[in-house]
């Protein structure tokens, strides 16, 4: 006689339960990657919108000769928040929340490794804009985009402008590096079973390069930085001409991360294109490992090219040609990506949707720029057009096609990932011509406008009889475009956060294993960490899905066949 014992239910409580916390409490204070790298992105959207308005504002003062719409230190003033919003406080953060979100997520890590590392870095970079925008209780930096001494020395001005400027830009770089740390430790340690560098994604790849590459140029700033406040507040010379110091020396360390920044942010669009190209032609990356050694060569030559920006200073002519030998040998890692990304397009079945149309505009806004860059590497020809607004023109080109077309783009890809909805199809096709037409409208004419009548770069104003007229009232028209553009986008982004169409976990049938987590991913990304055994993990595992589907049923078949 067997006896049976009734079960049930216990209920086992450590503790009592927190209180439920808010989002943005949640969001603040957690060290999830994910949420650090939601931080970034979003705040990035918002500064996004702020740097496009002053651009927009310092067009509206240049659409007509000799205009008074602004006075000359409040357009310094938005000039000097322009720069600094646009790369610190947009471009950089954007790039490296991308890589935050996504890139552990690639390579199969359940976390960052070092998680609190990424979180200070997300604190330090919101303090920083707040210190930057904090700058209006006071008085703005009216130095620039970049405060060269001695100009920028307490000589000439002396309100702390300057000195908000650059802790501003110091602790989102600081930000910036402390994350990087982070990356880079979780892509060497913690990716999954199998998951070799040579079959690592590109993405997660380039995140890896761009994390060294930050910690290579990141302390170069916050040195120069630390120098320049020293020069001002504690009567340094590091700076002083004549008093043991150099000016040319902050233009040396500024262009050094300068230049770094400028290739991370192509390196991040590169990246993001052939992930693109590849899930929306149906074909694998063309030349996986010649676009990752590329992407790695652009990081170090990108950077060693830095005095290409110092061709009007007065360093030696060898110096010049060693820069310009470093722009040109850039044609070789370039060249071969667009060749094998155009190869990755071709003969397959293209699907056109939003995120393609971004990464076709970037390729070719990239292009543009960067065929202009190549032109201002001639030192002979860049002596005439650095300070113009031709360089202006190569420059925004360059940047808009890897921050604006190439951020958008991985938005636009990843968005259904991060939110488990997808942005809206129709207002994303209609946001990227705007921009497509923003762009080519704002820029081409400041490129002819330096080109042809030498118009001068960050200028208050110009003059009736300079022959420039109607090239600035184009590029004016262009930015209210471009501007239009990027408006439509965060609008986009806004509202399919809460009514976008529901995505699935895998909507577009990537090959990487970002896709077989859930959307938007848990805490600890996966539940089960898969094994990688080759380049395309996710075709793997679903070829293996099917394979046991198909033999559960030949099983079954078989077991339901009569026995003779």
């Amino acid at each position: 006689m067997s006896t049976t014992q009734e079960r049930r239910p216990e209920i086992a409580i450590d503790g009592f339960p927190r209180q439920k916390r808010s989002f943005w409490h949640h969001l603040l204070t957690s060290a999830d990657h994910k949420d650090v790298a939601k931080i970034l992105m979003v705040g990035s959207g918002g500064f996004l919108f702020l740097a496009a308005l002053e651009l927009l504002l310092m067009r509206l003062q240049l659409a007509s000769p000799e205009n008074t719409f602004m006075r000359p230190c409040t357009f310094n003033r938005v000039l000097s928040l322009y720069g600094a919003t646009s790369i610190f406080f947009f471009a950089l953060p954007l790039v490296i929340g991308l890589f935050l979100y996504v890139a552990p997520l690639q390579v199969g890590a359940r976390g960052t490794a070092l998680p609190r590392l990424s979180q200070m870095g997300g604190l330090l970079w919101a303090a920083g804009a707040v210190v930057l925008y904090s700058g209006f209780l006071w008085t703005p930096s009216e130095a620039g985009v970049n405060p060269l001494p001695p100009l920028s020395e307490l000589a000439f001005l002396s309100n702390n402008g300057v000195d908000a400027w650059l802790t501003a830009c110091g602790f989102a770089t600081f930000g910036f590096v402390l994350i990087a740390i982070d990356l880079a430790v979780t892509l060497r340690v913690d990716r999954a079973p199998g998951m070799a560098w040579r079959r690592a994604p590109v993405f997660a790849w380039t995140a890896a390069v761009g994390s060294w590459l930050m910690l290579f140029i990141g302390p170069v700033l916050l040195a120069a930085f630390t120098m320049l406040l020293i020069d001002r507040n504690y009567d340094g010379t590091f700076f002083a001409d004549g008093g043991g110091g150099a000016p040319l020396l902050w233009q040396h360390l500024t262009w050094i991360f300068y230049s770094g920044a400028y290739a991370l942010v192509l390196i991040f669009a590169f990246a993001a294109i052939a992930e693109i190209f590849a899930v929306f032609s149906g074909n694998p990356i063309f030349n996986r490992p010649v676009i990752m050694g590329s992407i790695a060569a652009i990081a170090v030559i990108g950077t060693l090219a830095w005095m290409q920006n110092m061709y009007t200073a007065p360093i030696g002519l060898g110096y010049k040609y060693f820069a310009m030998f470093m722009a040109l040998l850039l044609i070789v890692p370039v060249g071969l990506i667009f060749f094998n990304l155009i190869q990755t397009l071709k003969g397959g079945a293209l699907v056109m949707r939003a995120p393609l149309l971004f990464a076709i505009g970037a390729l070719s806004a990239i292009s543009l720029g960067l065929a202009a860059e190549m032109q201002q590497s001639l030192v002979g020809a860049a002596w005439y057009l650095k300070n113009t607004t031709d360089s202006t023109a190569a420059t925004h080109f360059a940047l808009i096609g890897g921050a604006v077309f190439g951020g958008f783009a991985a938005l636009h890809y990843w968005f259904p990932k991060i939110t488990g909805r997808s942005m809206g199809e129709q207002l994303g096709r209609i946001s990227f011509w705007t921009l497509a037409a923003g762009s080519l409208l704002a820029f081409v004419p400041q490129a002819l406008a330096g080109w042809e009548q030498d118009q001068v770069v960050d200028a208050y104003k110009f003059f009736n009889h300079t022959g420039v007229n109607f090239y600035n009232l184009l590029a004016s028209i262009g930015v209210l475009v471009l501007f239009i553009g990027v408006v439509l986008v965060l609008i986009n982004a806004v509202a399919s956060v809460k009514s976008g169409a529901r995505a699935g976990h895998d909507p577009w049938k990537g090959d990487t294993l970002e896709w077989f987590a859930l959307s938007p991913p848990p805490v600890h990304n996966f539940d089960v960490q898969p094994d990688v055994r080759s380049d395309r993990p996710l075709l793997d595992i679903r070829d293996a899905v099917a394979r046991r589907a198909r033999e559960v049923e030949e099983r079954a078949a078989r077991q339901s066949q009569p026995v003779a």
